[in-house]
């Protein structure tokens, strides 16, 4: 089920690569968003505006994490473009010790700064209790979504986009099922949503290494290859670091503009949380098209064709900005509904739709920088290229922090909910002058010739 991605038309090729990442991207929404649907209708809406309260944070931990392993695999699809096999092994070998390393120092951590954490974010004092119960749950399952990330990406890495995909699945109908079970059956609250997500990352986790060992050889490193290896360690934390820290940053400013909207009490954090879900499901194309483009721009870079790249990335900000206005119209029309599944019918959604309305509306404008982000980011990803990424990721801190501090100040909500667009905005002017002075790099080192404009 390998793709390789250095041939035939661009569009084509990427658009018939994403189709599974899409899906799959979906149904991981699906099934948070379940638990979250879960958590509203069977411990109520304080706990719903706890896990809310905790999103950031799970970002944070998730991004530092994920951005890591997702750098350490953009050796592999170099490698694998460049028809290297004995590379790609290593490279896989090289990134799951890196990964070990990193998740347990990751969790040792957050375990320790949890309690102060939640404090300076200003949690309410009547849903602390839910929110430490939900992340500090999360924090001790790092692992799961390390792996599945992981081993999901040295999969994409290949070219296949399909397996991970029915694997996910699986695994979405099992944390449904673990969901009603820990939280009804057993009454374990907003821990057992939490646990019912590690325990459905995990078996994702064994799936794809499974399926990699039975039918994956090329990934499968000799016995010889598993040790740390210079070379590939160089590499993968070039990448991954600076990857890692962009999400890091990213999500420092995310916690920033949850602390602004903290301070507006329970019932605004918890028709924030129900917008913000609703508007993570829809953008899911974006997400699934940053990750196509970086095996895209991984395997073409190996392969040593630059001008194959750059005609890719205008392909897909043409899809993405029709993508953007369609789903930034459908987000507007069909909140109310979607509103409506997180809620049980002793919650009146005329309190929570000003809240969450707000905060949809002003996103829904911003959609098509949100999605040329991931576009040029991830192109300068695969290509080898972390340090601009992560520079992209200082942009959206700055914005974050700057509108959030005055919506605190000034108590505004309105503001406070426009801090993820002025990330957007200015993450998007700046990656977008970044992408074209990597691409230029890119061309020099292939020995191609740069013009801005395809002749």
């Amino acid at each position: 089920m390998q793709t390789d991605l250095t041939k035939g038309s661009p569009l084509k090729v990427i658009l018939k690569f994403v189709l599974p990442l899409f899906i799959g991207n979906v149904f991981q929404q699906f099934y948070n968003m379940v638990d979250t649907i879960i958590v509203g209708h069977y411990v109520g809406a304080d706990a719903l505006a706890a896990v809310g309260s905790t999103g950031s944070i799970m970002f944070l931990i998730f991004g530092l994490t994920t951005g890591l392993s997702v750098g350490f695999t953009v050796l592999t699809s170099q490698r694998y473009g460049a028809k290297d096999t004995e590379g790609v092994k290593i490279s896989v070998a090289n990134g799951v010790l890196l990964a070990l390393v990193v998740t347990a120092i990751v969790t040792s951590i957050f375990l320790i700064i949890m309690h102060p954490l939640l404090r300076i974010m200003n949690t309410p004092a009547d849903i602390y209790d839910y929110s430490y119960d939900y992340i500090i749950a999360i924090t001790w399952g790092i692992i799961c979504a390390v792996f599945y990330n992981l081993l999901s990406a040295f999969l994409r890495a290949v070219g296949n986009s399909t397996v991970p995909l029915f694997f996910l699945i699986f695994s979405a109908f099992v944390n449904v099922g673990l969901d009603l079970l820990f939280i009804i059956r057993f009454h374990m609250g907003v821990a057992g949503a939490a646990w019912a997500t590690n325990a459905s990352q995990a078996i994702s986790a064994i799936l794809c290494a499974v399926y990699i060992f039975v039918k994956e050889k090329e990934l499968v490193p000799e016995r010889r290859m598993w040790r740390i290896h210079a070379h590939a360690t160089k590499f993968q934390l070039t990448v991954g670091i600076p990857m890692s820290l962009q999400f890091a940053i990213t999500a420092s400013g995310v916690i920033v503009a949850q602390t602004a909207i903290n301070l507006f009490g329970a019932t605004a954090i918890a028709a924030f949380t129900a917008a913000n879900k609703v508007h993570n499901l829809v953008t899911q194309g974006m997400l699934s098209m940053g990750q196509a483009v970086a095996t895209y721009a991984g395997q073409n870079m190996g392969a040593g064709k630059a001008r194959r790249i750059s005609d890719g990335v205008r392909s897909t900000m043409l899809a993405m900005a029709i993508y953007s206005i369609v789903v930034g119209i459908l987000v507007v029309l069909l909140l109310r509904p979607m509103l409506s599944l997180f809620f049980d019918a002793s919650v009146n959604l005329d309190d929570m739709m000003p809240w969450a309305k707000t905060y949809i509306y002003q996103c829904a404008i911003f959609y098509i920088p949100l999605s040329y982000i991931f576009i040029f980011r991830n192109t300068m990803q695969g290509c080898g290229y972390g340090v601009m990424p992560m520079l992209g990721g200082v942009v959206e801190l700055v914005c974050r922090v700057a509108v959030a501090l005055i919506a605190m100040r000034c108590m505004n909500y309105p503001l406070a909910a426009f801090c993820d667009p002025a990330a957007w905005l200015g993450a998007a002017i700046f990656t977008g002058v970044a992408y074209i002075f990597v691409i230029k790099k890119v061309y020099i080192t292939l020995g191609e010739t740069w013009t801005l404009r395809r002749r």
